[in-house]
């Protein structure tokens, strides 16, 4: 072989290996988190008075926003004092539906381990990409009364497990469905778990607030949320990343070039008007202004999509930086395949 064919070989075999770099491919066997767990659901259901008042207190000291958010967002009892506590409680767990649900959450989540062994992978894969940022300190299992899924907070995640259930589950079927949609039901699927905790993390305490306000900065924003979220689990399937179903998900790839291109044509990219954005970026049974048979929160997908080509076209950018990218830089280069 000829100095010239060697040369040529090397510099071949450079640029294939710069083609084939994976930006999720990080080594996290040396990331620690420490992330601490509390179930105060399961407080409520096995404490006795004097044992849950002490917890309570604790949980005042320990994870005061999760609790407020409980206390008086979710069950709606406010900051009651020691001696009115068990009542409360007590009160709430005796509503003849409210015991079918905890006995359900019981069930289906009376062992944890695994569920918390994905979070916290999924951490570490996020810190092995931002070393510098911060990480939840506790994240407390809670029944939300269906208020959220994943609540983040300054140091902590709430996790409102009824909403996992699953839509067969029979207390599921029970909520009236004037009140809780079947799209909304189908929606509480285990598997989208520890995926809602990392995009809640993510999306609360990781990314830069908005500046223009537009359509396509709020999409292009999503996107990046998302992108974090896959390189948390690279491993993940797509469809559970975006949380859509597969068919959904096939849809929405299909698609692409005409929601693009509907998106160009309606004009609609920079505007700054309320209802567009949440038109195109708020849970849904679709997108509204677009085909029923097609999945929800389109801009969010799109955006997604935008990031991953943007990324896939600057190979050698890490994620920590993808942050302080400009969302017009983002839609600039993106290039539909249709």
């Amino acid at each position: 072989m000829t100095l010239k064919s060697i040369f040529f070989t090397s510099v071949l075999s450079v640029l294939l290996l710069s083609c084939s770099h994976d930006p999720f491919d990080v080594d996290t066997s040396k990331v620690k988190i420490d992330i601490s767990y509390i179930d105060m659901d399961k407080a409520f259901r096995t404490a006795d008075s004097s044992s849950l008042v002490k917890q309570v207190n604790s949980y005042k000291n320990e994870i005061r926003d999760v609790y407020e958010y409980e206390f008086g967002h979710c069950l709606n009892i406010g900051d009651v004092s020691d001696s009115n506590v068990y009542s409360a409680i007590s009160t709430f767990l005796e509503d003849a539906y409210i015991h079918r649900l905890e006995a359900e959450i019981a069930q289906q989540f009376d062992d944890k381990s695994a569920i918390e062994t994905k979070i916290n992978d999924g951490f570490k894969y996020l810190k092995a990409h931002f070393p510098k940022e911060k990480y939840p300190t506790h994240i407390v299992y809670l029944n939300s009364l269906f208020r959220s899924s994943a609540a983040s907070f300054e140091n902590d995640i709430a996790i409102g497990l009824e909403q996992y259930l699953g839509p067969d589950a029979a207390v599921i079927k029970e909520l009236p469905t004037n009140e809780y949609y079947q799209w909304y039901k189908d929606g509480m699927e285990a598997k989208y778990l520890e995926r809602d905790v990392l995009a809640s993390w993510i999306s609360a305490n990781h990314m830069k607030e908005l500046q223009s306000g537009s359509l396509a900065e709020s999409m292009i924003w999503w996107g990046k949320v998302l992108y974090f979220v896959e390189a948390s689990f690279p491993k993940a399937e797509k469809d559970i990343i975006i949380r859509y179903s597969k068919s959904d998900y096939k849809w929405a790839i299909e698609n692409e070039a005409s929601f693009w291109q509907y998106l160009v044509d309606q004009k609609l990219l920079f505007l700054m008007d309320e209802r567009t954005k949440a038109n195109m970026l708020q849970e849904g049974p679709f997108t509204p202004g677009l085909p029923e048979k097609g999945p929800d929160r389109l801009g969010q997908f799109l955006g997604w999509r935008m990031v991953q080509q943007y990324m896939e076209n600057h190979s050698d950018l890490p994620l920590s930086e993808l942050k302080n990218i400009g969302y017009n830089e983002i839609l600039q280069g993106y290039e539909t395949t249709d």
